[in-house]
C-alpha cells in the first residue's frame, strides 16, 4: 500500500533497525493500526483521474481569456475511497481536544460544546452570504448585534468592533484606533510600552503599526514594574499594551494605577484579552481603565481554535476610542430592524480609521459564541472563570514540591500555572520533559514561554477538565519530571511511541523542505 521512503523527505516511523521495541520490522512501515501514511503524490498518479468526465473540445471558446492555464496542472487523480482513507488515516495521528486534555498555556484549548456546533449549522447561519440583502439576513445581523451587546456588557465597555478575524488582528484594530485618536488631536506619538509579561504578539503588533516598542521590566513576583512604567511615560508614548491576567498566570493587581498614569500622560491602554477566560463574569476590564481589548472567541467562548480555519477577535473600545472603530458595525432602527453601517462619511459614522476586512466577520464563530454565552448565563460564565482558576491552582500546588514554580508565592495563579526547569540533571531540559509527555499520551504544554522564566513550562487546564482528568495528567507530569530530576538519559531520545521520533527542530525551522521531492 505504501511507497518506500527513498527520497528521505520525512523521518522514519520505526524506532530502531531491529524493530519497534522488540517487534519485527514490517514491510509497509506500519505498526498494527498505526499506519505509515504517504503523501497524495505517493498514492496516485497525475495521468489518471478518480472520476469520469466528458470529452472537452479544446477549441471551444471560454471566458477565461489570459487566465487559461497553458500546462498540465500536475495534480494526482485519486478515487473517493483513496481520498477518504488518506485523510482519515492522517486524522488518527492528530491530537485534538476531543481525544484528551490539552495543557497548552495561554491558549485555552477547551471543549467545544456540541450545542454550539448544532446552532452554527442551522441553514440560516451556515448558508449565509456576505452580499445577501440585509432584509433577508435579519436573524444573522441580530446574532452579531446581540453578541456585541454581551461582549460590551461583560467587559464594561461602550463599543465593540466585530470584524477582526483573530487575536493579533484585534490587537492591530485596537492599536490603529489609538493611532487614529492621537492623529485626530494632532498629537503624533512614536512609542508603545510593552511589559515583559505580555504576549509576544503585542510588541509585534505595535511594531507592525509603525510604533517603536520599548520593554517594561517585571517585578520579582512576575507583575509589571509600575515604578519603571511611570518613569518612562512622556509625550512620545502613545500607550501601553498589557496582558491581564499576564503570561506568568498572574492578575495585574496594580492595573488601575497603571491605567490612570497612562491616561494622565495622554496615552491609551490596550489590554490583551486572550486570558479573559480567567476573569469573565468576575472583572470588567472597562472598570480598570482599559481603552481597547481584543477577545479571542475561541479562548473564552469555546469556538473552534486553530487549524487554519476562521477565527474571530472582536475588540471592545472605550468611549474615547469608540468613534474610531472600524467599519462595518450593526445598528438597530426604531422599528426593530437591523442594518449595517458601511459608509465612512455617513451620518452614523465617526472618524473611523477604515476597515479591517472586506466583509463583516465570521458568522459561524459569532453563532457559537452567542450560544455559549446564552447557555451559560451570568452565573455560568462566572463559574467558568472560577473553575478555570481552581484547576490551574490545583496543578500549581500539586507540582510545586518537585518542579520549580517561580511565582508560586506571588498569590493564587489565574488561568495557568508556570514552572521552570531548575534542578534538572544530566543536561536534561524542558524540551525533554515535553517529549516525554508525548509518550505518556499528552500533547505537551507551552514550553520556553514566557521568556522571563528559564525553561518555562506553562500549563492551562481550563474549566472543562474534570478532577479525574487533571489528576491523571498530574500523575504523568510528575513521573516525567521525576525522570528529568533523576537524570534519566532515555528522556533525551523521547518520544518513543509517537508516529515520528524526535525531529531536528532547529534544522526544520532554518532549512525547511517546502516542496515534495519525488
Amino acid at each position: 500500500m505504501n511507497a518506500p521512503n527513498k527520497s528521505g523527505w520525512k523521518p522514519e516511523m520505526q524506532a530502531a533497525a531491529d524493530g519497534f521495541h522488540g517487534g519485527p520490522v514490517t514491510t509497509t512501515g506500519n505498526r498494527g493500526l498505526m499506519l505509515e501514511e504517504p503523501l497524495l503524490f505517493e498514492i496516485g498518479r497525475a495521468d489518471v483521474t478518480g472520476v469520469d468526465l466528458p470529452e472537452v473540445d479544446a477549441s471551444a471558446p471560454t471566458r477565461l481569456g489570459g487566465l487559461a492555464r497553458s500546462a498540465a496542472i500536475g495534480l494526482v487523480g485519486l478515487t473517493e475511497p483513496e481520498t477518504v482513507r488518506h485523510y482519515t488515516r492522517l486524522s488518527r495521528q492528530n491530537y485534538g481536544i476531543d481525544l484528551g486534555f490539552f495543557p497548552l498555556g495561554s491558549c485555552t484549548m477547551k471543549h467545544n460544546p456540541r450545542l454550539n456546533e448544532k446552532m452554527a449549522r442551522l441553514p440560516g447561519f451556515a448558508d449565509i452570504h456576505p452580499l445577501a440583502p440585509q432584509s433577508s439576513v435579519q436573524g444573522a445581523l441580530e446574532v452579531v448585534h446581540q453578541l456585541g451587546h454581551w461582549l460590551c456588557t461583560l467587559t464594561g465597555m461602550p463599543a465593540v468592533a466585530m470584524s477582526p478575524k483573530a487575536g493579533a488582528h484585534g490587537e492591530l484594530c485596537g492599536i490603529l484606533a489609538i493611532r487614529a485618536a492621537h492623529e485626530a488631536r494632532g498629537d503624533a506619538r512614536e512609542v508603545v510600552l510593552v511589559p515583559e509579561s505580555a504576549h509576544g504578539t503585542n510588541p509585534a503588533t505595535a511594531a507592525f503599526a509603525g510604533y517603536r516598542v520599548e520593554d517594561i521590566p517585571a517585578t520579582p513576583e512576575g507583575r509589571v514594574d509600575v515604578a519603571a512604567l511611570k518613569a518612562r511615560l512622556g509625550p512620545d508614548v502613545a500607550g501601553v499594551m498589557i496582558t491581564n491576567p499576564n503570561t506568568c498566570g498572574l492578575f495585574e493587581k496594580d492595573f488601575r494605577e497603571i491605567a490612570d498614569a497612562v491616561h494622565a500622560a495622554g496615552g491609551y491602554v490596550y489590554c490583551d484579552g486572550a486570558n479573559f477566560n480567567a476573569i469573565v463574569g468576575k472583572v470588567r476590564p472597562g472598570d480598570l481603565g482599559v481603552d481597547a481589548m481584543h477577545i479571542n472567541l475561541h479562548k473564552t467562548f469555546s469556538t473552534p481554535h486553530g487549524g487554519g480555519g476562521p477565527g474571530s477577535g472582536p475588540v471592545v473600545l472605550s468611549e474615547a476610542l469608540a468613534p474610531y472603530a472600524p467599519l462595518p458595525f450593526v445598528r438597530k432602527d426604531d422599528a426593530g430592524a437591523f442594518y449595517l453601517v458601511e459608509e465612512e462619511h455617513g451620518d452614523e459614522c465617526g472618524p473611523t480609521f477604515g476597515r479591517m476586512t472586506a466583509f463583516h466577520g465570521q458568522m459561524g464563530m459569532f453563532t457559537r459564541a452567542l450560544t455559549y454565552i446564552l447557555s451559560h448565563g451570568a452565573d455560568g460564565l462566572k463559574q467558568v472563570a472560577e473553575d478555570a482558576v481552581l484547576n490551574a491552582n490545583y496543578i500549581l500546588r500539586s507540582m510545586e514540591d518537585i518542579l520549580h514554580a517561580p511565582f508560586g508565592a506571588s498569590g493564587p495563579c489565574m488561568h495557568e500555572a508556570l514552572f521552570g526547569d531548575k534542578d534538572f540533571a544530566n543536561g536534561l531540559s524542558t524540551l525533554d520533559v515535553a517529549k516525554g509527555l508525548i509518550d505518556e499520551g499528552y500533547h505537551p504544554m507551552t514550553v520556553y514561554f514566557p521568556l522571563v522564566v528559564h525553561g518555562a513550562m506553562l500549563v492551562e487546564p481550563t474549566e472543562t477538565e474534570s478532577k479525574a482528568a487533571i489528576d491523571q495528567f498530574i500523575t504523568a507530569f510528575r513521573a516525567v519530571v521525576e525522570r528529568a530530576l533523576g537524570g534519566d538519559e532515555a528522556l533525551k531520545q523521547a518520544p518513543y511511541y509517537s508516529p515520528r521520533r524526535r525531529l531536528d527542530e532547529t534544522g526544520a525551522a532554518r532549512k525547511p523542505k517546502l516542496a515534495y521531492e519525488g
